[in-house]
């Protein structure tokens, strides 16, 4: 009976989590969409880099709470904390520069990306199909530590820098909803719960 009970567990936390990571790719889409088709004016993009990390801090939030609470998550807890003190920290950098906005998205990326791969390897215990998380995590650590060298540049930056950046993650996250997708249609063909 606890076999069947814990089995169940787990088939429902994979459930959320398709759902959780095909949210976060749709965001990630519209953010991207947004920050390349509408956002030319200086308001428009000061919103959207704000947004970013706000949503970040709520998603890894809800996502925590979802999986056992922020005890039993606390890289994801970590996360939220790191992308609550990106967005102030960001919606200050923008009465300085963009360069100082892109270096604050650099040191984010690297802290955030390093905390995404910690939950990652966690989950990838339970769930499998983690790898693209675990990726998307590393990649998101070294994305970091080119916008902090680019923000050293005398040129400025503008929000398409990050939106790149965004659009990898939409993409790490659509990999990983169907992977999940995927393997619970070949445990039910397989008949296993």
């Amino acid at each position: 009976m606890r076999n069947r009970e814990i089995t169940s567990d787990i088939a429902d936390h994979a459930q959320w989590l398709k759902q959780y990571y095909f949210l976060r790719a749709a965001f990630s889409v519209a953010w991207v969409i947004a920050a390349f088709g509408i956002a030319p004016s200086a308001v428009v993009a000061a919103t959207l880099l704000v947004a970013y990390p706000a949503w970040d801090a709520a998603a890894n939030y809800h996502d925590a709470l979802c999986s056992g609470g922020l005890n039993q998550n606390r890289t994801q807890g970590l996360n939220v904390l790191v992308s609550l003190a990106t967005t102030i920290a960001v919606v200050l950098a923008l009465q300085v520069s963009m360069n100082w906005v892109l270096g604050i998205f650099g040191a984010w990326a690297i802290l955030s990306g390093l905390l995404q791969l910690g939950t990652a390897v966690r989950r990838w215990k339970l769930f499998g199909a983690q790898w693209a998380m675990v990726l998307s995590g590393g990649q998101s650590a070294l994305a970091g530590g080119f916008f902090i060298f680019q923000a050293t540049m005398p040129a400025a930056p503008s929000i398409a820098n990050v939106a790149g950046y965004a659009a990898v993650g939409a993409l790490y996250f659509l990999v990983s909803a169907v992977w999940l997708t995927v393997s619970t249609w070949r445990r039910s063909a397989a008949g296993e719960p």
